[in-house]
């Protein structure tokens, strides 16, 4: 029998940490390069207290790289382990793109 192991709580620190507690951890996102917090439990479905600290403290990493970014807590990859992403926009957005494409 296979068993595949959730990436997220595997937690390799593959790329920069901004943050870490009990809670979440925050990195840079292996694919895209954003600031990502990720729930340490496996599930979906995070208690509202917890979902309220770890998007504020995505928030406060964020606003160390851009000046304007939105959160993004549409799970694609990786459906089934609660994670959110801050992405860039405005101008922000444009200069983190000539970034990634250097």
């Amino acid at each position: 029998m296979i068993t595949r192991t959730c990436d997220l709580c595997a937690a390799a620190r593959l790329t920069t940490w901004h943050h870490e507690d009990g809670v979440c951890w925050i990195a840079d996102c292996e694919l895209c390069a954003v600031p990502m917090v990720v729930w340490r439990a496996h599930g979906t479905a995070p208690p509202a207290d917890d979902v309220t600290q770890m998007i504020a403290m995505l928030e406060r990493v964020a606003g160390t790289h851009f000046a304007e970014f939105f959160v993004d807590d549409h799970r694609r990859n990786i459906p089934d382990h609660w994670h959110a992403h801050a992405r860039p926009k405005g101008p922000a957005a444009l200069d983190w793109f000539k970034r990634r494409l250097r």
